[in-house]
């Protein structure tokens, strides 16, 4: 079997002597797409960036490609197209002169914006400031960008927050294209449609754990209907019980 593309293995991230993620592992095949799933201060946004190189594990190891960030920087990050959650986008630049700028950072034509500026559907607003964009169009600046590079590993946070109801559909069709030319997707959510309707596999996340993953087609199976939904619940009833069970023990 081929090697994993992704390999998480036992992540740790401590930050002031709060555990934010314990002991993660996870491995996504080359051209799969896997969502986080979990509430606010899950721990979500923490594992993407480790993964995305941007902090660095307290302890455990994360591969992309062969790749680890401390042996060679440039070639992991080179692998990585990745979309925060929220960003300051400079003022005074409009959505096509930023861009441009990521762009040269790539090394990618000026071509290649006019095509993400399009996929986007912000062609015909390339010329105005992004600072007088709406949420869900920085959204889509944000996602123009991670895609620019055609990257191999596309990591992104909470992508459809912002999104209207026709962009969030249009944003799972553009995601699945990627995937169809062999990019490898990581994403994060508290959005259990998008997330049933666009990933492979599913791993939830509770106070930095993983409490219950599997693939979408298994939680089918045993759930039926809004399987992820039901699935999540599922697993937060049954850290419920585990808890109650250590505090009956520990009295």
């Amino acid at each position: 079997m081929p090697e994993p593309f992704v390999i998480a293995s036992n992540i740790n991230k401590t930050i002031k002597s709060q555990k934010i993620v314990q002991d993660i592992s996870f491995e996504l095949e080359k051209g799969s797409i896997v969502g986080l799933c979990g509430g606010n201060g899950a721990g979500k946004s923490t594992v993407l960036r480790m993964v995305a190189g941007i902090l660095q594990p307290t302890s455990g190891n994360i591969v992309v490609s062969g790749l680890q960030w401390k042996n060679d920087r440039k070639k992991f990050a080179e692998q990585i197209g990745y979309m925060p959650d929220d960003f300051q986008f400079p003022q005074g630049m409009t959505a096509q002169e930023i861009l441009s700028f990521w762009a040269s950072l790539r090394e990618m034509p000026e071509q290649r914006v006019h095509e993400v500026l399009s996929l986007v559907g912000l062609a015909d607003k390339k010329n105005k400031l992004v600072s007088t964009f709406s949420k869900g169009m920085r959204q889509r600046v944000l996602f123009a960008q991670a895609i620019l590079s055609k990257p191999a590993l596309l990591i992104m946070d909470e992508p459809t927050n912002g999104l209207d109801p026709y962009w969030m559909k249009e944003f799972v069709n553009l995601v699945k294209v990627v995937k169809t030319e062999g990019q490898t997707v990581l994403f994060s959510t508290h959005q259990l449609d998008i997330a049933e309707e666009l990933a492979d596999y599913v791993i939830f996340l509770n106070e930095g754990q993983n409490c219950g993953e599997g693939s979408v087609e298994e939680y089918s199976q045993l759930f039926g209907e809004f399987p992820l939904h039901k699935a999540f619940h599922y697993s937060m009833e049954l850290i419920t019980k585990k808890e109650k069970v250590k505090d009956e023990n520990e009295d």
